[in-house]
């Protein structure tokens, strides 16, 4: 009888130990980081007056804009047209339109190449990591001395048609844009979403793609240009559709 309940204790306590062990070795989901696709704002003093943009931000620097990411998050920002990228860090939280995905100085927008009329750009929050050696905002109250040197230690772009020569021909970009409203399991709750959308706002341009079995697409579209989407957009935002994503086709 001994023997018995000595055997049932052994196994009992290996149970434990293994339910323990199981628990113990369940690790943290990673954190997702943030990215999204759309227009930059490139700011000027006049924004600032005409209260479109709350804070200011000194177009020689290297400073960024966000609405909701915090102070020093670093980013890389990518111009998908040329594949310039740059790193750099989120300088201070601000309030502007919503079509736009992120506000940008001048010199960011001259160094990854924006078209002014159309400036779409990617970006990505990046890990904190030895790989990311930008300074921290301090760095942008000595912008004129980093604007002449730009040490690797500070700023880090990467310009990778830099290869390229110079007998290539130019090739004229053709834009083609659509705005992403919502994705869905069912088609038929697409297609009622989009009957609703095109009552009370009358726009035209609103489609239902399927990507695959379980899932269709709303979408408006497509727009040549940046100037062409902002009424739509605009007023999807007046319906209550935030932060809505556009793609660059």
């Amino acid at each position: 009888m001994k023997k018995i309940i000595l055997i049932l204790l052994c196994i009992f306590t290996l149970n434990s130990c293994a339910d323990y062990a199981g628990k113990t070795s369940i690790k943290k989901k990673e954190r997702k980081y943030f990215s999204s696709k759309g227009f930059v704002l490139i700011y000027n003093d006049d924004l600032f007056k005409d209260n479109v943009i709350n804070k200011k931000l000194k177009n020689d620097s290297f400073a960024v804009l966000h609405n909701s990411l915090k102070i020093n998050t670093p980013i890389l920002i990518t111009n998908p047209s040329n594949s310039k990228t740059i790193e750099t860090k989120i300088y201070k939280k601000a309030e502007y339109p919503k079509i736009f995905n992120l506000v940008v100085s001048k010199k960011i927008a001259n160094l990854l190449g924006l078209d002014i009329n159309n400036p779409y750009v990617q970006f990505n929050e990046i890990k904190k990591n030895k790989t990311f050696i930008a300074k921290k905002a301090s760095m942008f109250e000595e912008e004129k001395n980093v604007a002449e040197k730009a040490p690797v230690d500070e700023i880090k772009m990467d310009d990778l048609t830099a290869n390229k020569t110079t007998d290539e021909k130019t090739i004229v970009e053709k834009y083609n844009y659509t705005i992403l409203i919502n994705d869905f399991y069912y088609k038929d709750s697409a297609i009622n979403l989009k009957k609703e959308i095109i009552k009370k706002t009358n726009l035209n341009n609103i489609f239902v793609k399927k990507i695959n079995d379980k899932k269709y697409r709303l979408l408006a579209g497509p727009f040549k240009n940046f100037n062409a989407l902002k009424t739509t957009y605009i007023s999807l935002n007046n319906l209550g559709f935030d932060d809505l994503n556009i793609y660059n086709n």
